[in-house]
């Protein structure tokens, strides 16, 4: 029989010792125990993920969004330490989803339409939903992903819960609207104390295991519903880890009044995502919550309006109380490198904690490709901000960044401090040859003029490869080959005098590196590189054991390194559209999507102007005539140390 003041003792210096962090407990039958291990800075796995304890419960939330007459609720599939049943309380790491229960399939908006001048615009083309379900009330089986195979061993509960309307939740999805944002934050209450929950067979359930210290992660949808919460201030939720998330939807949908579809989803919009993952039981529940968001969204105009301003979480980033731990992909085609950037910029505003990494690749989780890293960084960072582990993740430089393949540069922030706006200047070509980008204006004979044609069906790439040949329907302007290296961080910035032959049009510059190199081949994704590694541990159902991928890569001569997309009808503002009167010269001034990229000595940077992107953009059948004035336009580059590094690459002289 163990002596108890010994016990006593023993607790005590354990619960002072910094190898042990945050907590120790003792049984009901008087043994004391340690909660973690730390170790390096770590938390080791010391907890058996086995014999964890794994349950269901449904969170009630504030609201009742599918209008049935009750408060919506909200399943949680949780495992946690069996300790947990013994008096250890420990912080959460906490995943809401839509896409539990699988995705329905449905037909997207037709993008082959005519584009609409502001008066008299046209109806909305309708989608359908296949009405399918998920009615299994069970509790959890097999948890997916790797955060319970990794972090319950080290002593945290994780909690993966499914967003209203789908799965086993009540209430309707809203793609980001706001009842998705309080039902997110209603498991974080429960966790805290402050909201009900119940079991499936309707017993009340408290979270008393729960030190109500909270971290969110997530990928895509699931990294986004982070970004929100935090953006409420709620009480409890220490950090957030969003990976290709979403700042605001109107981003994802629209840029500067267009139309604009996320990346390989052309036609896609909310009511569409919101009708792909509606599977919870008689979705015909949510017909009218869909209808509304097909009204209010407006793919008519494509303006911002307060539809989108309530998806904006980027306007309430003052309310964060949450460090911000954000991941993105610099070739994220899908969530675009723009939703990144504006939160990062307004985390920065606002001091918010914070850490950034940006991969070469598309919409990836660095879980992947850069595995060892990431599970050690993951690790440090949920240590420190969840148990206070004194660590020193804090003290590192705050960005890394992935620069080729698999090689990663640390920098002390993002964009780069030493970014200089560099303003070029475009020139018309001569004799069919391709235009120019200058530091100084061509001052000869600056009113010349340059026409190019829409063609909706030809792609961007094929649009922009082959710069020297001529092409109707695309301008291109290039600087002579770079004698030394040139990096961009940052967001560049297109401002052409144009004239439009039609009262309503697409407009897209692409910045191109022109240069034959090996670059990642976003598009194909990753590959397995033979490796395989267990993370954590594992049960029959799920061996805790995963691929190792890296970039696929391709040499090509040259590469789209970012776009962007304007209404013309949107040119003073994304929230209003004002009539293009057509042969009328305006200036169009509008923001391409955030980079950091480096083009090489030897290489040509250019800028190649086209009407409509068919990848990205509506598609019109009518072959909109656009005529520029070169010598009025220009593009903005943030440039690392500025014009010094493009003198004697970007024509200099003002006058041949």
């Amino acid at each position: 029989m163990k002596n108890k003041g010994w016990t006593v003792i023993l607790a005590f210096v354990l619960s002072l010792s910094p190898l042990m962090g945050a907590n120790t407990f003792v049984t009901a039958e008087g043994e004391t125990r340690r909660d973690i291990e730390v170790e390096d800075g770590m938390t080791q796995p010391v907890f058996s993920y086995k014999e964890a304890v794994r349950e269901t419960v449904y969170v009630e939330a504030p609201m009742d969004s599918d209008g049935d007459g009750e408060k919506d609720r909200i399943a949680a599939d949780i495992i946690r330490p069996k300790e947990t049943e013994n008096g250890l309380k420990v912080p959460v790491i906490y995943e809401m989803s839509p896409y539990r229960a699988g995705l329905n399939q449905i037909e997207f908006h037709d993008v082959d339409v005519e584009l609409n001048p502001v008066e008299g615009k046209g109806g909305r083309p309708q989608v359908g939903a296949t009405e399918t379900g998920n009615t299994d009330n069970e509790g959890p089986k097999r948890f997916p992903g790797y955060y319970d195979n990794y972090f319950v061993p080290r002593g945290y509960a994780v909690v993966l819960a499914e967003g209203p309307g789908t799965g086993r939740s009540t209430g309707c999805p809203t793609s980001g609207g706001e009842n998705e944002v309080t039902a997110t934050r209603a498991v974080i209450d429960w966790l805290n104390g402050r909201a009900r929950a119940f079991t499936v067979d309707g017993e009340s359930v408290t979270a008393d295991w729960s030190t109500g210290e909270t971290g969110m992660i997530g990928v895509s949808y699931n990294g986004t519903l982070p970004n929100a919460v935090a953006s409420t201030g709620v009480e409890g939720l220490k950090t957030i880890v969003p990976i290709a998330a979403i700042s605001s939807w109107y981003d994802y949908y629209r840029a500067n009044g267009a139309v604009v579809a996320p990346g390989g989803y052309q036609g896609e919009d909310t009511d569409a995502l919101a009708k792909v993952v509606l599977t919870r039981e008689k979705p015909a529940t949510c017909a009218d919550v869909i209808d509304e968001l097909t009204r209010e969204q407006d793919r008519a105009t494509g303006d911002y309006n307060d539809f989108w301003e309530e998806r904006d979480y980027v306007k309430d980033a003052k309310n964060i109380r949450a460090s911000v731990f954000a991941v993105h992909g610099l070739n994220d085609w899908n969530v675009k490198t723009k939703h990144v950037a504006r939160w990062w910029e307004a985390l920065s505003k606002y001091g918010v904690s914070r850490k950034i990494w940006l991969h070469r690749g598309a919409h990836l989780n660095p879980f992947y490709m850069r595995h060892e890293a990431w599970m050690i960084t993951l690790n440090r960072w949920f240590d420190h901000w969840l148990y206070g582990v004194d660590n020193g993740i804090m003290n590192e430089p705050m960005a890394d960044i992935e620069r080729a393949p698999g090689e990663w540069e640390q920098h002390r922030n993002w964009p780069d401090p030493a970014v200089r706006s560099t303003r070029l200047h475009l020139a018309a070509g001569d004799g069919g040859e391709p235009g120019s980008l200058r530091l100084h204006p061509v001052s000869g004979s600056p009113l010349a003029t340059e026409k190019w044609t829409d063609e909706a069906s030809i792609t961007a790439e094929h649009l922009a490869a082959n710069p020297m040949s001529e092409s109707p329907h695309r301008l291109v302007y290039l600087t002579e080959e770079l004698n030394e290296g040139v990096r961009i961080s940052g967001t560049p910035e297109i401002r052409i005098r144009a004239s439009i032959n039609k009262p309503a049009a697409n407009l897209t510059a692409l910045l191109v590196d022109y240069g034959t190199d090996t670059r990642v081949d976003y598009e194909a994704g990753l590959e397995k590189t033979g490796e395989r590694v267990c993370y954590g541990e594992g049960i029959p159902e799920d061996e805790g054991c995963t691929n190792l991928y890296r970039h696929q890569t391709h040499t090509r001569p040259f590469e789209i390194v970012t776009r962007g997309w304007l209404d013309p009808q949107n040119r003073h503002d994304a929230s209003r559209s004002e009539p293009v009167v057509p042969g009328k010269e305006y200036t169009f001034r509008w923001d391409l999507q955030p980079e950091d990229y480096v083009f090489k000595p030897g290489h040509r940077i250019g800028v190649v102007l086209i009407s409509s992107d068919h990848d990205y953009t509506l598609r019109p059948s009518e072959s909109t005539g656009i005529t520029i004035t070169p010598g009025r336009s220009q593009i903005t580059l943030p440039i690392v140390g500025g014009a010094n590094l493009l003198k004697g690459a970007a024509t200099v002289g003002r006058a041949e």
